[in-house]
C-alpha cells in the first residue's frame, strides 16, 4: 500500500484512544511524521509508541475533567504549542448497548460520556492553546453507523457518534475564523480490537465479502485519512464528515 508522506515537524498533537488500533496507529504516525504528540489513554501504552522520543504517553479517565484540563496543559508546557486535536477514544459495547427499548440506561449514560463528553472536555481544554498557537486542526471519530438502522442496535453508540459529528460542525463554524478547523472521520467495518467479535477467518471473509472494495478496513486507513484531514493539504476542509468505508454505504 502507497502510504502519503507528510511532515509536522514543529508540530504538537493530543491524540485520544492511543492505546490500541485507529488512535495508536494516528499517533506513530504523527510522531514518524515529525510532530510531538501526547498519547492518552485508559489502556497502558502500546509497544509501538514507546520507543518513540516524540511521544509522551498519558493514563488516565477522559471522563475526568480535571484530568483532561491538566493533561492538556502539560502537553502545551512541554510542547510550547498545540496544534492538532484527535479524538478516537470510544467504546462498542455489544450485549450491553443495544435498542434503546429495553437497554439498561446506566449503559447509555456511561457510553455517552466515554464517547461524547470525553471529546466535548477535550475540545474545551485544547481550543485555547490552539488559538494561542495561531490555528489548527480536530479529527473527532464517528462512525457510518449512525447514518443507518441496524437489526441488531448499538442506540447509545450510534447516537453518541451522530453527536460527536453535530458537534464537530458546531465548532467549525464557531473556531473558523481562529483557524482551527474541525471535521469528523465515518469509519466503516474496519479490524481494531473493538472488532474483536471478528474472531474467525469465515467472519472476517463474510465482512470483507459485504464491502464493495472486498476488504476490511485497517487502522492504516484510517490513520491515513486522519493525517490528510490535519495536513495543510486539507487547509480548506472544515465542517466535514468523512465517511472511510469501502463502499459501504453505497448498498444503501
Amino acid at each position: 500500500m502507497n502510504v502519503p508522506s507528510y511532515n509536522f515537524a514543529g508540530r504538537a498533537a493530543i491524540v485520544t484512544g492511543a492505546g490500541g488500533g485507529m488512535g495508536e496507529a494516528i499517533a506513530r504516525d504523527l510522531a514518524k511524521a515529525g510532530a510531538t504528540v501526547t498519547a492518552i489513554d485508559l489502556k497502558p501504552c502500546p509497544a509501538s509508541l514507546s520507543g518513540e522520543k516524540s511521544v509522551s504517553f498519558v493514563q488516565g479517565d477522559l471522563r475526568d475533567r480535571s484530568f483532561v484540563e491538566a493533561t492538556i496543559a502539560g502537553a502545551h508546557a512541554r510542547s510550547g504549542r498545540l496544534d492538532y486535536l484527535v479524538n478516537v477514544a470510544g467504546v462498542l459495547w455489544f450485549g450491553r448497548d443495544k435498542s434503546l427499548l429495553e437497554m439498561d440506561l446506566g449503559v447509555w449514560d456511561e457510553v455517552m460520556d466515554i464517547n461524547l463528553k470525553s471529546m466535548v472536555l477535550t475540545s474545551r481544554a485544547a481550543t485555547p492553546f490552539m488559538r494561542g498557537s495561531g490555528g489548527g486542526a480536530m479529527v473527532h471519530f464517528s462512525t457510518i453507523q449512525w447514518m443507518r438502522g441496524d437489526l441488531k442496535p448499538q442506540d447509545a453508540y450510534q447516537a453518541s457518534k451522530a453527536a460527536v459529528c453535530a458537534v464537530s460542525r458546531s465548532l467549525a463554524m464557531q473556531l473558523a475564523a481562529d483557524g482551527i478547523r474541525s471535521n469528523t472521520i465515518c469509519p466503516g467495518p474496519t479490524l481494531t480490537p473493538l472488532q474483536a467479535r471478528w474472531d474467525t477467518e469465515k467472519l472476517r471473509a463474510e465482512v470483507a465479502d459485504y464491502i464493495p472494495l472486498k476488504r476490511i478496513g485497517t487502522a492504516d486507513d484510517m490513520a491515513n485519512a486522519a493525517l490528510f484531514l490535519l495536513s495543510d493539504g486539507a487547509s480548506f476542509i472544515t465542517g466535514v464528515d468523512l465517511v472511510v468505508d469501502g463502499g459501504v454505504l453505497l448498498r444503501n
